[in-house]
């Protein structure tokens, strides 16, 4: 009798102590988990605001003038367009 009571006893201590360390380590995850939500958040706001930076530098206004600014185009004219001539003789930009 005393034995089975010493028996019942330390596994009631034993699964106490299972009980303590599985708490532990679902809080530990727990932990773990709302760090992650966290950091996917920040690279979530990181994204959009990386692509609203690309929406703004790939712009053909932007484009158009850098193109002015930096190396002095401007935009093709009747006057500088060089027609050529095709395989029938006419100018490529002329009609028949």
């Amino acid at each position: 009798m005393i034995r089975t009571t010493v028996m019942l006893v330390l596994f009631v201590f034993f699964t106490g102590f299972l009980l303590i360390g599985t708490r532990y380590h679902a809080r530990d995850l727990y932990v773990q988990m709302e760090h992650l939500r966290e950091q996917a958040q920040e690279l979530d706001v990181q994204w959009r605001r990386l692509q609203l930076e690309r929406a703004g530098l790939t712009r053909n206004a932007r484009i158009d003038e850098l193109a002015r600014e930096n190396f002095a185009m401007t935009p093709a004219g009747p006057e500088r367009t060089i027609y050529l001539p095709t395989a029938s003789g006419q100018s490529a930009g002329e009609r028949p």
